[in-house]
C-alpha cells in the first residue's frame, strides 16, 4: 500500500514539474512583455496564458501534440530536441520533472506531522508548495529573480496554513511561534538588505524570508534554516571560488538555498534538534 502511495505521489509530481517547466517560461515571457500594448504583444499575452494558453515549443512557437508532452519519456524520445525544429530541448525539463517526483515521494515518507486531520491538511498544502518553490528555484537559477507572482502565492499559502492549524488544535502556540519564526528570518534579512543596499541579499529573498519562517513552524527552525542555506551556499560557492579571478563578480542565487534548506527542515528538522538537545546532554 505504501509503496502504490509513494508511486503515484512520484508520478503526480513528475506531472507537476512539467507544469513547472511551462509555468516558468510563461512567467518569464509575461515579464518581458510587460507594458507593451501592441496587438502582437497582446496576441502574445494570450498565448503565454498560463490557464488558456497551448503547449509549445520556445523556440519555434509550434503547438505541441500529446506525445511530444509525456514528461521525461518524450524528452527521451525525442533525444532532447524539438519534434517540429529540431532546436534543443535543455536537460532542466527532465531534470526538473525528476526532481519535483522524488520530492513529493520523500516528503511522503519523511512527513512529520501525522497523515490524518491537520496533519494530512498540511501535506497537501506542502505539496502545493513545493511545485512553487520548484518553481522559484529555477526561476532564480535561470535569471537571478524571484518572481512576485509566486512568492506572494507562497506567502498566501503560508499564512492560511499556520491560521488552520492553529484553530484545528485551538492552540496560541501553533500561532504564535510561526510568527516569531518569521519575523527572525524576515528581520535578519530586511537588516542585511538595508546594510549593504541590497548587495548580499536580493530583495525577492527577503520578500520570501517570512513566509518560509511561517513555514518551519518554529523559531529554533527559522534558525535552522537560516543555518542550512548558509551551509548549501557556502558549498554551492566552492566551484565557483575554485576558479580564481575568473570567479570575482560572480553572482550565486540564495533563493535555491534558503528553499531547499526549509524542505530539509520541514521533513527532518525535529529529528536534528532532538540529536542537538542529546548531543548538548551528553
Amino acid at each position: 500500500m505504501v509503496v502504490m502511495k509513494v508511486a503515484m505521489l512520484l508520478l503526480l509530481g513528475v506531472i507537476l514539474g512539467s507544469f513547472v517547466n511551462a509555468l516558468v517560461w510563461r512567467l518569464h515571457e509575461q515579464e518581458a512583455l510587460k507594458g507593451k500594448k501592441t496587438k502582437a504583444a497582446k496576441k502574445r499575452l494570450q498565448d503565454l496564458s498560463i490557464s488558456k494558453g497551448r503547449s509549445m515549443c520556445p523556440h519555434c512557437g509550434h503547438t505541441l501534440a500529446a506525445k511530444d508532452l509525456v514528461p521525461v519519456l518524450s524528452w527521451l524520445w525525442l533525444k532532447g530536441k524539438c519534434h517540429y525544429c529540431q532546436a534543443p530541448i535543455g536537460v532542466q525539463y527532465p531534470a526538473v520533472e525528476l526532481l519535483t517526483g522524488v520530492l513529493f515521494a520523500v516528503s511522503y515518507l519523511a512527513w512529520p506531522y501525522g497523515l490524518h486531520g491537520v496533519g494530512l491538511f498540511q501535506l497537501i498544502v506542502w505539496l502545493v508548495l513545493l511545485v512553487l518553490f520548484v518553481a522559484l528555484a529555477v526561476y532564480d537559477l535561470r535569471w537571478f529573480l524571484l518572481p512576485d507572482k509566486l512568492v506572494v502565492l507562497v506567502t498566501i499559502l503560508a499564512v492560511v496554513q499556520t491560521v488552520v492549524v492553529a484553530l484545528w488544535l485551538k492552540s496560541l502556540t501553533a500561532a504564535w511561534q510561526p510568527v516569531l519564526g518569521g519575523a527572525i528570518i524576515f528581520g535578519l534579512f530586511w537588516s542585511l538588505y538595508q546594510l549593504s543596499k541590497g548587495a548580499w541579499i536580493g530583495g525577492g529573498d527577503v520578500k520570501l524570508a517570512a513566509a518560509l519562517g511561517l513555514l518551519a513552524g518554529t523559531p529554533l527552525k527559522a534558525f535552522l534554516v537560516i543555518f542550512f542555506a548558509s551551509l548549501i551556499g557556502t558549498i554551492a560557492s566552492i566551484p565557483v571560488l575554485a576558479r580564481g579571478k575568473k570567479a570575482l563578480g560572480t553572482h550565486i542565487p540564495f533563493g535555491p538555498c534558503l528553499l531547499l534548506a526549509l524542505v530539509i527542515v520541514v521533513l527532518y528538522g525535529e529529528q536534528i534538534a532532538n540529536w542537538y538537545r542529546n548531543l548538548l546532554i551528553m
